[in-house]
């Protein structure tokens, strides 16, 4: 008896349940397009749907609008050599066997092959990238893109056009370099401050990848700042300090392009590529080509401090394995060879009496070391600036005045 009586108070229970989620639907349905009818309502819809499309074409535009403004000061530095005076050119003993020149030389023309006697055989051995940064065609690159003994180089401009340069002054420091060519009204690039730089903001690298692909664009961020890294090829090695690295692709012919911000100013010039990893190339600031440019306006060519001294950062690590007085600084030290001397002979370190195994502590009051490297505190000054070293000399800390020099510029 029971059991019927909840039966029969449960089935106009349920009904109501099921009546009340149909009404709810319906209500909901109807509710919605009426809203969607409503003007306000269409006006916030329109107005969220317009924000959303602006956001994602601003994002585009950003990245072409530097393409526009800065591809026509970019250019392609050809590289060219007469390969007949290349010692060992042409002497394999499989250049003159068919078989070996119809699958390793396009089909049988033969690229190492030696040419005559007396006849020059110029080739391209190589390319580059840089770009304008004045008017009347003086263009800044890498120093290892020109400084090829007994080369010749082409500049390539964005419309197609080739022109003679000519290796106007090297960095003596610096892997930076000023080539110039016969030009009128060149369009060029203005130089942000690099100072200003942060870690994730956006970037731009334009170049001729790998030396057949010019102009090419890549994007990405700054993804280090203040790197240092030892970078070289089979001519040499150089440390560079205070880089910019960047996950913007790099590539082999990418050296001497500009790395740019957002507003299409160059905030460096790509300079390395790290092998071993994916996406990690780094470029010299653009407050460093600045300097450059700077000097060789008022010069004639790029003129740096110069000391004289080889030198070894101290870290807390070399300190301890060399049992060495101060944990900072730099170490004076001579090289591998008898040629590489501690103290350059004449140079302003050995004028003032600094020798081998003396630490350099401080430059006009500021500590060397991690953060502050000798060639980074020097290069404040110039040539002909007297600075005030404090040096750790044979057991005591002495205080040293030093006019710096010109540095030796093989340009």
């Amino acid at each position: 008896m029971d059991q019927e009586n909840n039966t029969q108070i449960n089935k106009p229970l349920a009904v109501v349940i099921i009546l009340s989620l149909i009404c709810g639907v319906l209500g909901g349905f109807f509710g919605l397009a009426l809203a969607v009818k409503n003007p306000s309502v269409q006006k916030l819809l329109m107005a969220g749907t317009a924000v959303n499309q602006q956001v994602s074409l601003s994002e585009s535009s950003d990245i072409i609008n530097v393409v526009k403004k800065a591809s026509p000061a970019v250019v392609s530095i050809v590289i060219s050599q007469d390969v007949s005076q290349i010692p060992g050119y042409g002497n394999s003993p499989f250049n003159n066997d068919p078989f070996f020149n119809f699958f390793y030389n396009n089909g049988g023309q033969s690229q190492q092959q030696a040419p005559s006697s007396g006849t020059p055989d110029v080739q391209q051995i190589g390319a580059g990238s840089g770009f304008f940064i004045s008017a009347d065609g003086l263009i800044v690159t890498n120093k290892h893109v020109v400084d090829t003994a007994g080369a010749s180089y082409t500049v390539l401009t964005s419309d197609g056009k080739s022109y003679p340069a000519t290796v106007q002054s090297l960095d003596p420091v610096n892997d930076l370099a000023m080539v110039k060519i016969n030009i009128k009204n060149a369009p060029y690039l203005q130089l942000a401050n690099s100072s200003s730089l942060q870690v994730g903001q956006e970037v731009v690298a334009i170049g001729n990848s790998l030396g057949q692909y010019q102009n090419t664009v890549t994007s990405g961020i700054v993804s280090g700042i203040g790197r240092k890294i030892v970078a070289g090829d089979q001519q040499g090695s150089e440390s560079l300090t205070n880089v910019i690295q960047t996950d913007a692709a790099i590539n082999p012919g990418n050296s001497g392009g500009p790395l740019l911000d957002v507003n299409g100013n160059v905030v460096g010039i790509n300079t390395a590529i790290d092998q071993q990893g994916q996406l990690v190339g780094f470029a010299i600031p653009s407050n460093e080509i600045s300097k450059d440019v700077t000097s060789f306006q008022q010069n004639g060519s790029i003129v740096r401090p110069y000391l004289g001294v080889r030198y070894i950062l101290i870290t807390s690590d070399i300190a301890q394995q060399q049992n060495l007085p101060e944990s900072y600084g730099a170490l004076i030290v001579s090289g591998g060879t008898a040629g590489d001397v501690a103290v350059i002979p004449g140079s302003p370190a050995d004028k003032a009496g600094l020798v081998e195994n003396d630490i350099i502590l401080e430059v006009n009051g500021t500590k060397v070391d991690e953060n502050n490297t000798l060639s980074d505190l020097l290069d404040n000054f110039n040539p002909g600036d007297t600075v005030t070293l404090q040096v750790y000399h044979k057991g005591q800390t002495k205080t040293v005045q030093v006019q710096l020099a010109k540095a030796p510029n093989n340009s």
